[in-house]
C-alpha cells in the first residue's frame, strides 16, 4: 500500500479514537446528581422547621422541645443553641441573613435572633398560637400566621414592631410570597382555603378555595402560581395568581405537608407525611413525574436532621402547623444543594445513578468497539505493507 495512503488511514483512525470518545462523554453534558444520604445531624429536641441563611452556610432549626439549633451545612454540626422555653416552631431568615425570626407557638410571639452573635435580639408579641413565618423579598416586613386566632401579624423588620394584623381563614397555616413583595398566599387548614393578602393595603383581596386541610404552600420564581398542598385531601392545588383561580389539581399523594419550588420553576417537590415520601412534580405538566423516598430532613421522632445532597436547589416552603414525621422542604440556594424535608431519615433513593452506570456502559463499549476496528485495520494495513516472498 502507497506510505502516503496508510498515513492518511492511520490519522484518519486516530481521529476516529477521538471523536467517538467525544461522544461518550459527551453523553455527561448533563449529569443530574443523584439525592443520596450525606449525613445525620444528631443532638436536637424534637426538630420541627429549618431555614437556611441566603448563602447557604447555616440552618436555623426549631425544636419543639425549647430551642434552636444552628447547623453549619460545610460541617453538619450544631454551631450554637439558642433557648427559648416557649414552644418555637416556625422559623425564616431574613434576605439580608443579618436575623431569624422564629415563631412561639407557646407564648403567642415572635424571638429576633441575630445571626451575627445567635441571640435573641427583640420578642414581639402577635396573636395566638403563632406558626407560619415569611419575610418579603424586599426585607420591609415580617408575616407570621396565627393558628388560634385566625389572623396574620404583620412585622416591620426595621422597627420590630407589629405594623398591621390582618383577619383571614380559620387556623391559617402556613404561607408564601410573590417574588414581587406584593402579596402573601396565606393556606387555612380550617376553611379548606387560601387568603391572598396585598402588602400595599395589608388587606385580603381575595378568598380562593381549595382542598381539605390546606397545609404548605410555595409559590413560583416567576410568581405566576401558587401550589398548595392539601394534607386532607391528598393533592395539591394550583393557583393562577393572575385570576387567583385554581387552575389544576395533581392527586394521588398521601397527606402532603411541604411544598418547595426550584429556582428555574420547572419542578415543584412535595413532602408527604402520609408515606414518608417526596413527590416531584413537573411545573409544565402538573403530574408527578418521580417519587423519591425522603429529600436538611427534619426527623421529630429520632430527634435528628438528616442531609441529602439534592441538585439543582429549590425554593424554601413555610412550615406545617404541628410536629409530624414528614414535615418540610428546605434547600440551601447553593449551586449543590444540601436539603432539608421531613421524613423518617431511613435514607434517600439514589434513583439517578443508573443513569450514570448507563453513560459508563456507552463510554465503554464505544471505546471497546473503536480499538477493535482500528487494531483490525492496522493490522491488515500492515499485512498488506510486507513485501512479496517475505515469510
Amino acid at each position: 500500500m502507497n506510505p502516503k495512503t496508510t498515513k492518511t488511514l492511520r490519522v484518519v483512525c486516530a481521529l476516529l479514537v477521538l471523536f467517538s470518545l467525544f461522544c461518550a462523554f459527551a453523553s455527561l453534558s448533563q449529569p443530574v446528581r443523584a439525592h443520596v444520604l450525606t449525613a445525620t445531624v444528631t443532638g436536637l429536641n424534637e426538630p420541627f422547621e429549618v431555614a437556611l441563611t441566603p448563602n447557604g452556610d447555616y440552618a436555623y432549626v426549631t425544636n419543639g422541645g425549647g430551642s434552636v439549633s444552628v447547623i453549619n451545612t460545610a460541617s453538619n454540626k450544631i454551631t450554637a443553641t439558642i433557648f427559648d422555653r416557649n414552644g418555637p416552631f416556625g422559623v425564616a431568615v431574613t434576605p439580608n441573613g443579618n436575623y431569624a425570626y422564629v415563631t412561639n407557638g407557646g407564648s403567642g410571639s415572635v424571638s429576633v435572633i441575630s445571626t451575627a452573635t445567635n441571640k435573641v435580639t427583640k420578642t414581639i408579641t402577635v396573636g395566638n398560637g403563632p406558626f407560619g413565618v415569611a419575610v418579603t423579598p424586599n426585607d420591609e416586613d415580617a408575616y407570621v400566621t396565627n393558628f388560634g386566632s385566625n389572623s396574620v401579624s404583620v412585622i416591620s423588620t426595621s422597627s420590630n414592631t407589629v405594623v398591621a394584623t390582618i383577619t383571614v381563614g380559620s387556623n391559617p397555616q402556613s404561607l408564601a410570597i410573590t417574588p414581587d413583595s406584593e402579596h402573601v398566599y396565606v393556606t387555612n387548614f380550617g376553611a379548606a382555603t387560601v387568603s391572598v393578602i396585598n402588602t400595599a393595603t395589608n388587606t385580603v383581596t381575595k378568598t380562593v378555595d381549595v382542598e381539605s386541610g390546606p397545609f404548605g404552600v410555595a409559590v413560583t420564581p416567576d410568581g405566576c402560581y401558587a401550589y398548595v398542598a392539601n394534607s386532607g385531601s391528598g393533592s395539591v392545588s394550583v393557583i393562577n395568581t393572575t385570576t387567583n383561580a385554581v387552575t389544576s389539581r395533581i392527586g394521588g399523594l398521601r397527606e402532603p405537608l411541604g411544598v418547595a419550588v426550584m429556582p428555574t420553576g420547572a419542578y415543584a417537590y412535595v413532602a408527604n407525611d402520609g408515606s414518608g415520601n417526596v413527590s416531584v412534580i413537573s411545573t409544565a405538566t402538573n403530574q408527578v413525574t418521580k417519587t423519591l423516598v425522603c429529600v436538611y430532613v427534619t426527623n421529630l421522632n429520632s430527634a435528628s436532621v438528616s442531609v441529602i445532597n439534592v441538585d439543582p436547589p429549590l425554593r424554601t416552603s413555610p412550615a406545617p402547623s404541628h410536629p409530624t414525621s414528614t414535615q418540610i422542604l428546605k434547600l440551601t440556594p447553593t449551586a449543590t444543594a444540601t436539603a432539608f424535608v421531613g421524613g423518617d431519615g431511613n435514607g434517600a433513593s439514589n434513583s439517578n445513578f443508573p443513569l450514570y452506570q448507563q453513560h459508563s456502559v456507552v463510554i465503554v463499549l464505544t471505546t471497546v468497539l473503536t480499538i477493535v476496528v482500528v487494531v483490525a485495520v492496522l493490522v491488515k494495513m500492515k499485512g498488506k505493507e510486507q513485501p512479496a516472498g517475505r515469510v
